[in-house]
């Protein structure tokens, strides 16, 4: 069951942050090798699958969709701020860009080589995550790779302002135990465990430094049959 007010929330939550931020939430990763690597290997497991096509879900205004693109993948992007793709589709004309929600893609089922969730599970709520999960495995084909990057922890908070900008905006920390024994309950079985990933500072919203103790953490997935 989705919830319509914590969507409604975080919609209206990253439209204000483009609406009044367009030029740091559209910063690229130039300052990040670790995550243009680890994107990287990503795409190599998927171009080994024999299918190029991705999905950056929660891609925001485009920085890792792009990244995805010169990478040799047919990469689109899905989020669920129209403002958010206003900036994409503005920045990089040449990708697709579609409105959408994690917790039920409008995509054929087995139809795409990869998928990718780059800061973007952190939104959902808990109880939630195995629906999210559910539907990743739906529409990557068997042997699709998944992709997953999130912060460390257990607690749960609520951003309410950012550069004066007011906020209604729900985060969850997640445990890579607990979303390890969720993702396999969804028919994945593990890449890499995502060692390399963790230690990292983490970052919230569109990008945006939030709590520096946050580990970040990348899971690589592959689909099992359905």
């Amino acid at each position: 069951m989705v919830d319509p007010v914590f969507v409604a929330a975080t919609r209206d939550s990253y439209d204000a942050l483009a609406a009044e931020h367009a030029d740091v939430v559209s910063s690229g990763l130039d300052d990040r090798p670790l995550d243009r690597a680890l994107l990287a290997t990503f795409a190599e497991l998927v171009r080994a699958g024999g299918n190029d096509l991705v999905a950056d879900v929660g891609c925001g205004p485009g920085r890792v969709t792009i990244l995805l693109s010169q990478l040799g993948l047919d990469a689109f992007g899905i989020d669920l701020s129209p403002g958010m793709l206003e900036v994409a589709r503005r920045t990089y004309p040449q990708l697709r860009f579609e409105e959408g929600s994690m917790l039920a893609l409008d995509l054929p089922d087995a139809s795409l080589g990869g998928l990718l969730a780059y800061y973007s599970i952190i939104h959902i709520p808990w109880e939630q995550r195995a629906q999210v999960f559910a539907e990743f495995h739906r529409v990557l084909a068997p042997g699709g790779v998944v992709m997953l990057v999130f912060q460390v922890g257990d607690d749960q908070g609520r951003r309410t302002e950012f550069l004066g900008t007011a906020l209604a905006l729900d985060w969850y920390r997640q445990q890579p135990d607990e979303v390890a024994r969720t993702v396999a309950g969804g028919r994945f079985r593990a890449v890499d465990d995502g060692g390399a990933g963790a230690g990292r500072h983490g970052e919230d919203l569109a990008g945006l430094p939030h709590r520096p103790e946050a580990r970040a953490r990348l899971t690589l997935c592959r689909a099992g049959a359905p």
